[in-house]
């Protein structure tokens, strides 16, 4: 009959390699969380340059195009041609939305209520 003493010993040696199996799979756990939480921190600072860079390019772009737009002689003539005529199709879609707005309601000029209406009366408060 096993004693007192042998299952003693047993279940804390039982409870020693447990124990130290745990402390193994929690460092483990704890240096891939650290190595997995400093590449998604690097990968987040790399879409941060990535967007400060696409924001400069588009003011860089924006100030060139502005500069140079006419000039005849410029390196990039065609991309300030394509970006102008660009500029003129939008502001013909911006007034296409317009016509429709004001052919969308049936009211009189001045006598719409709606919000959004271009023939809303601008003395009605809303």
């Amino acid at each position: 009959m096993p004693n007192y003493d042998d299952l003693k010993k047993k279940a804390k040696d039982a409870l020693d390699t447990f124990t130290d199996a745990s402390v193994d799979a929690y460092k483990v756990a704890e240096e891939k969380t650290r190595v997995l939480a400093k590449k998604t921190k690097l990968r987040a600072s790399i879409v941060n340059e990535k967007a400060t860079i696409r924001r400069l390019s588009v003011e860089l772009g924006t100030k060139y195009h502005a500069k140079y737009k006419g000039d005849e002689n410029a390196e990039f003539k065609q991309l300030c041609e394509e970006i102008s005529c660009a500029h003129e199709r939008i502001a013909a879609k911006e007034e296409e939305i317009t016509n429709l707005k004001k052919n969308a309601c049936s009211k009189p000029e001045g006598e719409c209520s709606e919000p959004e209406c271009e023939n809303k009366d601008e003395n009605q408060s809303e």
